[in-house]
């Protein structure tokens, strides 16, 4: 599946990082969005495959575009057969979320990407659009550290992994109501927080690479990034893991007011999960024979560059993560539109 989606794959996140960054700083998170969806919708139905959408912009009737439960790719087209040979069809599942920090990309602050995960048919968690606990950390830790104990226990577990102080380790959270006790618990225990407003797919992965300064993430976000953090520290040996969350006592926030814990509890039934208490692994939530990930930096970022335009052109630089090759690739790309007058090397 990598040699054969690789390279695709990193033009499905180039296009939309693309898209979306022409409307950094513009103020219009959904338009940078919409832009992102669009583009990386019309790359992926130029792939020989067939992909079905398992985490996407929300259900059909709410997402006209890259909604779950999509089929994309040539093989879909209704005349497939005139293309697609079925003994060499492949079939995949993809997660994607073409503008991971809509905000981040409307203000024109650092860390948004457009990322997406695949794997064969069945390989990745169906995530609920419902919140997810979440504990990422290096793959020293991996099967060390604990989501169900405290952050205070952790800290001591990872510091111990890491060969570190508590107090030279950093723990990004995300700056929200429902985590003021965490961010004091984190504090008091030594450790250095690093607050972030949007974008945790970013703060997991960056636990698994050194030199980052990012030692840990920890509290509650969203449950479809969730599954494509999982996959990428799946690839990379990193440690994960997530819990749903389903009780709007959890959150804090204006919308989960209006939330029901039964009708939560319920719905996570419809869905097949009959225990929403379970605490998932990176292998469960990605837990197809190969996994693939794939991110292309919009707006700078630890890990990478944003897009930069130039007269004619525009620079990305993606990463690519395998779990087929054991491979992270950082792919530096020039994009030439019209004949440009200037290739800056760096």
């Amino acid at each position: 599946m990598e040699n054969t989606l690789g390279l695709e794959i990193i033009e499905v996140v180039e296009q939309a990082a693309i898209a979306s960054a022409r409307w950094m700083g513009k103020g219009e998170k959904n338009t940078a969005d919409q832009v992102a969806v669009e583009a990386m919708r019309e790359r992926m139905n130029k792939i020989y495959m067939r992909g079905r959408i398992v985490i996407g912009e929300g259900e059909r009737d709410e997402a006209p575009m890259l909604y779950i439960g999509e089929e994309v790719g040539i093989c879909t087209r209704e005349d497939a057969k005139t293309y697609c040979n079925p003994d060499e069809l492949i079939e995949i599942d993809i997660a994607v979320d073409p503008c991971e920090g809509t905000n981040l990309v409307a203000y024109g602050q650092n860390g948004s990407m457009a990322v997406l995960a695949i794997a064969e048919k069945g390989g990745l968690f169906a995530a609920p659009d419902f919140y997810m606990k979440k504990l990422a950390a290096p793959a020293p830790a991996r099967g060390h550290v604990d989501i169900t104990k405290s952050a205070t226990h952790n800290l001591k577990v990872l510091s111990e992994c890491l060969g570190r102080a508590i107090e030279e380790l950093v723990v990004v959270v995300m700056d929200r109501p429902r985590h003021k006790d965490l961010i004091t618990e984190i504090r008091q225990a030594g450790a250095r927080v690093r607050l972030i407003s949007d974008g945790d797919v970013s703060a997991a992965i960056c636990c698994a690479f050194a030199g980052t300064n990012i030692h840990a993430l920890m509290g509650i976000g969203a449950a479809p990034e969730g599954v494509i953090s999982a996959a990428a520290m799946r690839c990379l040996g990193g440690h994960f893991q997530g819990q749903l969350i389903y009780d709007p006592a959890e959150l804090n926030t204006p919308e989960s007011a209006n939330w029901s814990r039964e009708a939560n509890i319920a719905r996570l039934n419809e869905m097949g999960i009959q225990d929403p208490d379970k605490v998932y692994n990176a292998d469960e939530l990605a837990s197809g024979k190969t996994v693939l990930f794939a991110a292309c930096g919009i707006t700078p970022g630890t890990l990478m560059e944003g897009v930069r335009f130039f007269k004619g052109g525009a620079r990305t630089q993606s990463l690519v993560i395998s779990s087929q090759s054991r491979t992270a690739r950082f792919v530096d790309t020039i994009h030439m539109y019209d004949e440009p007058k200037n290739l800056q090397l760096r």
